[in-house]
């Protein structure tokens, strides 16, 4: 074969790898999304969420919605190095108590974080792995109590974010206020309440004056190239289907699957 053809060989190629790279990112694989919802009756606690199959509904239609694909387990198995590669994000939805049975699904999860894999923590997600210190690190916090459910004002932080830029400057919201401690210093604020506002006849065992009069409700973490949303509303089923946690939980899911619509 002569210089020349020889060129021209490479040269069409090369042409036809641009090409096929250009369709390929004309045509993104789906996203897939796993909807975790473990959860296990502990000396600590018994309750068991039952907002957990109206969290998987909701998230199915959002998938539908906005071009992802979503697998719900309660099977602690699916956390292996090779199972988790396949997700860009993990939902932790009302999970509670032990979310891994072994260490090694532990240091799955750990390791599927570390690579920058995406997390999105629901309501008593932060009851989770309470004996875990890099759970609560990568959570925001360790949950410790809340009042009883009652109304209060959720106030934005944040207005320019996916998962609040939908939301008015403050509105009135059915839930559970949670206090956390451990707080990670990396979180930044998207929802808080006024805790003094709160009927609460604990306040003064913890948090006190802890948190002033902004106790966070939802936030972000994006430290160390990492994207984590955690949210404490959503103890009401019937709140899946309220626009306004429907779309706050969309906005966190899209973030942390590195979608900047």
């Amino acid at each position: 074969m002569s210089t020349l053809a020889i060129s021209h060989f490479f040269l069409r190629s090369a042409v036809l790898l641009c090409l096929a790279a250009s369709v390929l990112r004309s045509d993104p694989a789906p996203r897939l999304v796993l909807v975790y919802t473990r959860t296990t009756v502990t000396a600590r606690t018994s309750y068991i969420h039952d907002n957990r199959a109206a969290s998987i509904e909701a998230i199915r239609k959002m998938g539908q919605e906005h071009n992802f694909q979503v697998e719900a387990s309660t099977d602690p198995a699916v956390f292996t190095d090779q199972n988790l590669a396949r997700y860009g994000t993990i939902v932790l939805s009302n999970t509670n108590n032990e979310d891994f049975v072994t260490e090694d699904q532990r240091q799955a999860f750990q390791k599927y974080i570390e690579r920058g894999g995406g997390l999105v923590g629901l309501h008593s997600a932060s009851t989770s792995e309470k004996d875990w210190p890099f759970f609560w690190q990568t959570i925001g916090g360790k949950f410790l109590r809340h009042p009883k459910m009652q109304k209060f004002v959720v106030r934005v932080q944040d207005a320019n974010h996916a998962a609040t830029r939908h939301l008015p400057a403050s509105f009135e919201w059915e839930d559970e206020a949670y206090f956390l401690n451990y707080l990670n210093p990396d979180l930044h604020p998207l929802l808080s309440t006024d805790p003094t506002a709160l009927n609460d006849p604990g306040r003064a065992q913890h948090p006190g004056d802890l948190f002033g009069k902004s106790l966070p409700l939802a936030w972000i973490i994006s430290a160390n190239g990492t994207r984590v949303f955690y949210t404490a509303l959503g103890h009401n089923k019937e709140a899946y289907s309220d626009p306004i946690l429907y779309q706050h939980i969309l906005g966190g899911i899209l973030w942390a699957l590195r979608d900047e619509r």
